[in-house]
């Protein structure tokens, strides 16, 4: 029968007013956009949930919601999600609820959680919160007074972003349900739902009795090796036929997160899974193959092996991978009643992306209960070369309305004056003097917030709002100097973060700075899990050390630019120009006069074959903002590597992204001075080499030092207001220091 048929005949029949169990019935959809957009939220919540549609399911629904017919829109789509309806619930005008079982089978997992819809036939209107309960389900079963026969259910409703606690006061929505069974086996448990008190329907109808069959779960052992068959831990994520997760997403507890798909597991952990197949996908880190295999589950002994297979490491050529800035509390993270994880559930993440140093820093969110982690030292849990480390982000507190910071290799956590986050200063000039007092390695966090420019083009001369929390006030500590831990003067920042912004906001400004001669270097993070909360090493830096390395030569090389920024998909490893090495000797090569210089780079990527299309699709301003695939020229498997001089190319190559490795060499006639690096964009960049002919200071662009002179004025109109008595006084001189010393460049340039 078709749907709009189908619809006349409920209509006439009045099967709109009562329920029969075991049938969902169409309910006639009069407006189609506010149901079809309540149906996304709950498309978004299911993938989020680790139960997603299925892709047939994702094109008849994408297809329905096309349709100009509002009813037979609503009953196509209603088709698909009925197929998923465990109970139907109706609310009268008078808001008595009554409940029936729905289409989809009742069947849940041992020591396991699943996810249901509830369909609601709203006719009162009310947005009140609908709610759930069983007498089977009445207390949480996490003491062992609890464990009774008859409590072996727990249920709740999901009503978590991207879906709103209480109904929207549609005629018909979808709202999620999540059910975990203690048992294995049949049981029965009477559900009932309300939407307040008094709501429930006369005569026992607002509940059901539902009998549900849990598949047993049996234990799994797994061997995890890396590619030289040693035991380590990495990444799975593993799915069963109808595409939910294991296990289920949204009720993990630390060291598994709840807003991943994959886990974490070492070599002969144990898995508890119900018998099935399954689909594995395995990988450790950006430089592994990712790795697909379809195993089974059965009742028996159940030994599951996976080998790290590599395209790439870095490491053995001597270049250290580093994420700068991750989280253990705050964003996605769990805040209540742990106030955020501790130091092993971390590590577990570093060592499973193969991140060879993890910046873990406390910041605002339970910055009182992650404190006490802070040592100054490596963490007792790393394992060499795999390093933990406590350390801080001003975030949430203190100079953070100015742009956040990250301060590594800190001796001191607090600053002086009290013992927590409230007494911190509002100018970031003050909080990095402190913290190069301690010899702290120093740079804004998440450079391009507040520096939005609807534009690619690099260097680009539009003034940016200065509005945000990223690489703001940069613009004028870049131009101090402050005493370090030996009382040697040296630049207030050293190093600004990339790779979590969309790149032409971070590279803009660090490109306009380089041309007015300052030597600021660039580091790989993520912020895990707040700007991405897929995995830890989604921006690294890639540092160069000698065999025995510690967190703090890390650090140190990336104040000397012994190191590249990237995704981990692409690598420009040993960039010199002519006898000089990114991060040696300064990173400066001295010419008494213009010639020829060889730049050389060893480079390696990898894409896949085929491009899916869908990352190089997306706007620049839309995850993930670096990424391989953005680089791929459209067609082949090839990757433009890119020469570039006081930040715009003047040298190109095509390479084929197959992960082996190349030697690249341009020469060029370097006439006046200027800086050079190496990009693969938007993926990888290095450091920059500093090229000073004739002896003159590099003044590479009037139009740059005039536009770092203009954006320290609209710096200061948006960061003016935070600032207070004392401090209010040392910002307009550390403003107006600025504003001297690029009008101080500006007249020694030479060049537009």
């Amino acid at each position: 029968m078709k749907p709009t048929r189908l619809l006349l005949l409920l209509v006439a029949t009045g099967w709109f007013a009562g329920y029969v169990a075991g049938e969902v019935p169409v309910i006639a959809v009069k407006e189609l956009q506010p149901f079809a957009a309540q149906v996304r939220r709950v498309a978004e919540a299911l993938e989020y949930l680790g139960a997603p549609f299925s892709a047939g399911e994702k094109q008849s629904l994408d297809s329905a919601i096309a349709e100009t017919n509002a009813e037979l829109a609503g009953a196509k789509i209603q088709s698909v999600l009925d197929a998923h309806v465990l109970f139907a619930v109706h609310i009268n005008p008078e808001m008595r609820v009554k409940v029936a079982p729905g289409d989809v089978k009742p069947e849940l997992v041992e020591a396991g959680w699943r996810t249901f819809l509830v369909k609601v036939h709203n006719q009162s209107g009310t947005t009140a919160e609908l709610r759930a309960q069983s007498p089977q389900a009445d207390r949480l079963f996490n003491s062992p007074a609890d464990q009774v026969a008859d409590r072996w259910l727990q249920l709740e409703m999901f009503n978590g972003q991207p879906l709103n606690k209480a109904l929207g006061g549609l005629e018909v929505e979808y709202r999620v349900l999540q059910l975990y069974s203690r048992d294995a086996g049949r049981r029965e448990a009477k559900v009932a739902f309300n939407v307040g008190p008094g709501t429930q329907d006369l005569g026992f109808r607002g509940e059901a009795d539902v009998l549900f069959t849990a598949a047993p779960a049996h234990e799994v052992k797994l061997h995890v090796l890396d590619e030289d068959g040693a035991p380590t831990t990495a990444a799975l994520i593993i799915t069963d036929a109808q595409g939910h997760v294991f296990p289920a997403p949204a009720k993990r507890l630390a060291p598994d997160f709840f807003f991943h798909q994959q886990i974490y597991r070492a070599d002969g952990e144990v898995l508890k899974l119900p018998e099935g197949h399954y689909g594995v996908t395995f990988e450790r880190g950006p430089e592994s193959i990712r790795q697909h295999r379809e195993l089974t589950v059965s009742g028996g002994a159940n030994d599951w092996t996976f080998q790290v297979v590599r395209w790439i490491d870095p490491s053995k050529f001597g270049w250290i991978s580093g994420d700068h800035h991750i989280h253990a509390a705050g964003c996605a993270h769990y805040t209540k009643p742990t106030e955020g994880v501790h130091a092993a559930d971390m590590m577990r993440h570093v060592l499973g992306e193969d991140l060879k140093v993890g910046a873990n820093l406390t910041w605002g969110p339970c910055f009182d209960y992650q404190k006490q982690f802070f040592t100054g030292k490596d963490d007792l849990v790393s394992r060499w070369p795999w390093i933990l480390r406590y350390d801080v982000e001003v975030s949430g507190f203190g100079s953070h309305d100015s742009g956040h910071l990250c301060l590594l290799r800190l001796k001191e956590e607090i600053y002086p004056g009290g013992d927590s986050d409230t007494h911190w200063p509002k100018l970031g000039l003050n909080t990095l003097r402190w913290a190069k007092r301690q010899g702290a390695l120093v740079g804004p966090a998440h450079s391009g917030w507040g520096l939005e420019l609807n534009s690619t083009n690099l260097p680009n001369f539009t003034v940016p709002p200065f509005n945000g929390i990223g690489a703001n006030e940069y613009i004028v500590d870049v131009t101090h100097e402050l005493p370090g831990a030996d009382g040697r003067l040296g630049p207030a920042v050293d190093f600004m973060s990339m790779v979590d912004t969309p790149y032409p906001w971070e590279l803009n400004i660090w490109y306009q700075t380089l041309n007015a001669g300052f030597r600021t270097r660039v580091s790989g993070e993520t912020d895990f899990p707040c700007i991405y909360s897929e995995r830890v090493g989604l921006g690294r830096s890639y540092v160069k050390l000698p065999t025995k390395w510690t967190y703090e030569d890390w650090c140190e090389g990336i104040r000397a630019g012994h190191n590249y920024v990237s995704d981990g998909h692409s690598h420009l490893l040993d960039f010199r120009a002519d006898e000089v090495a990114m991060g040696e000797q300064g990173s400066e090569l001295k010419l008494a006069a213009a010639k020829s210089v060889k730049f050389h780079v060893r480079v390696a990527a990898r894409l896949d074959e085929k491009s899916d299309g869908k990352i190089a699709k997306r706007k620049f301003s839309e995850q993930p903002y670096w990424h391989i695939e953005r680089a791929r020229i459209e067609g082949t498997r090839e990757v433009p590597v890119e020469l570039i001089q006081n930040g715009i190319p003047i040298a190109q190559t095509r390479l084929v992204a197959d992960g082996t490795f190349h030697d690249v060499d341009f020469t060029q006639q370097v006439t006046r001075s200027g800086w050079y690096a190496f990009r693969i964009l938007p993926s990888s960049h290095t450091n920059p080499i500093f090229i000073e002919v004739g002896g003159k200071p590099i003044r590479a662009s009037r139009r740059s030092l005039d536009w770092c002179l203009k954006s320290v004025d609209q710096c200061w109109s948006q960061k003016e207001r935070f600032m207070q008595g004392e401090e209010l006084t040392q910002a307009k001189e550390a403003y107006e220091h600025a504003r001297q010393v690029y009008r101080q460049r500006l007249a020694e340039c030479e060049v537009d």
